[in-house]
């Protein structure tokens, strides 16, 4: 292992093809962590995060001694927040508050927009951020305390809009199921975003929540394609899976949206019909997507894995991203972020429209209430004697 100064070390490169005339150089990408090590995974290289004053680089001297390297488990701390509820003011969402039982997330999907949040913990957002997980097992104890606070105003949390609730870990540690079963007593509307079809598993809880409409679930389903979907989300369910999850919760009377997201130019827009068409077949009633997303380190690693798993496409894809991204690989602008700019990203846009239209989605949209909110007695208050 060698050791310098994020200012002196320059990441090694690769070959790339040549970038689309007119574009910006791009810097050098990072050399892959070898493929055992890394087996089952979904990002290529573990670089440093962004804000160490130092990176390391693992090279072979000639005495195989790489050979030694153990592979990428996964692994589980503690994460002993205060409080759990996270606020954010950002005009084009739907919501203004969220929870996050799990840092990292162990589905590995390339493109995860979460990624550059493990580089606060001074980790990697490559494979470190599907490898080294925190948890927060106080989650519902701190919940039911924030709901129970006499200031507290009751709006809908959305839980899953950074890292999967429902990802591997979650089949043992229950936090989730604990998490809901607080914002049932409390009578607290939810709004839950995954792709696990493990989210199955609390359609107990689900269902009852729905009849009073407190609670619905967004599945992401990016692809159809079996291959596509193993190599870019490698530890996520798999497509059959999350359209039976689909049908399943519409079933039980819990309000389902099937989210195309994200969807990558070149790779799975064609698909978009398609999934909108099996989503409409297994009972859902609304849908939506999301245009890819390459925040910070996340261009890097989407460049890695492109070039791994499919490079005849790589021009090709980062040409139409820069088509929807006014000339950049990202733009971060509120209002346009989700969706882009331009011919590619207006037509991507109307696709989608005609199809819902086609297959009677988005016909009416599922609202939650907080007229059944009934705060949580905070410890020590005195119960009412009526």
């Amino acid at each position: 292992m060698s050791r310098a100064s994020s200012h002196a070390l320059k990441r090694p490169s690769v070959p790339v093809p040549s970038e689309p005339a007119g574009a910006a150089a791009l810097p050098e990408l990072a050399v892959a962590i070898d493929r055992e090590r890394r087996r089952g995974r979904g990002a290529q290289s573990n670089a440093s995060g962004r804000y160490e004053a130092e990176a390391r680089l693992a090279f072979d001297d000639g005495w195989q001694s790489l050979d030694d390297l153990p592979t990428f488990k996964t692994t589980v701390a503690l994460d002993t927040a205060r409080k759990v509820i996270t606020r954010n003011d950002s005009p084009d969402i739907g919501f203004d508050r969220s929870i996050n039982p799990y840092r990292g997330c162990e589905h590995g999907c390339i493109y995860c927009f979460a990624r550059p949040t493990h580089a606060y913990l001074g980790l990697s957002p490559g494979l470190d951020f599907e490898s080294k997980l925190y948890a927060k097992p106080d989650a519902p104890q701190l919940l039911e305390k924030e709901l129970a606070a006499p200031d507290y105003e009751p709006r809908m949390i959305a839980i899953g809009t950074n890292t999967d609730p429902y990802q591997p870990i979650e089949r043992e540690r229950k936090i989730m199921r604990g998490i809901l079963e607080v914002l049932e007593r409390a009578g607290h509307p939810v709004g839950i975003v995954t792709k696990s079809a493990l989210v199955v598993r609390d359609a107990d809880i689900l269902a009852r929540m729905a009849k009073r409409n407190l609670a619905k679930v967004a599945i992401s389903v990016t692809t159809l394609d079996p291959k596509l979907s193993r190599v870019m989300e490698p530890r996520a369910p798999t497509p059959p899976k999350r359209l039976e999850a689909l049908r399943l919760l519409s079933e039980a009377g819990i309000p389902t949206t099937v989210m195309v997201a994200p969807v990558i130019p070149a790779l799975n827009d064609a698909e978009i019909e398609r999934i909108l068409d099996a989503a409409a077949h297994a009972g859902v009633k609304e849908a939506s997507y999301v245009l890819l997303r390459l925040p910070l380190e996340v261009r890097d690693l989407f460049r890695e894995w492109l070039m791994a798993n499919y490079p005849d496409r790589y021009r090709h894809v980062f040409t139409l991203i820069r088509d929807m991204r006014d000339g950049k690989d990202y733009d971060s602008q509120w209002g346009t972020r989700m969706k882009g700019t331009g011919p590619m990203a207006w037509m991507i846009g109307r696709r989608f429209e005609i199809a819902c239209e086609k297959y009677g989605l988005n016909k009416r949209r599922s609202k939650l209430t907080t007229d059944q909110f009934i705060r949580p007695k905070r410890s020590g208050e005195q119960l009412s004697l009526f």
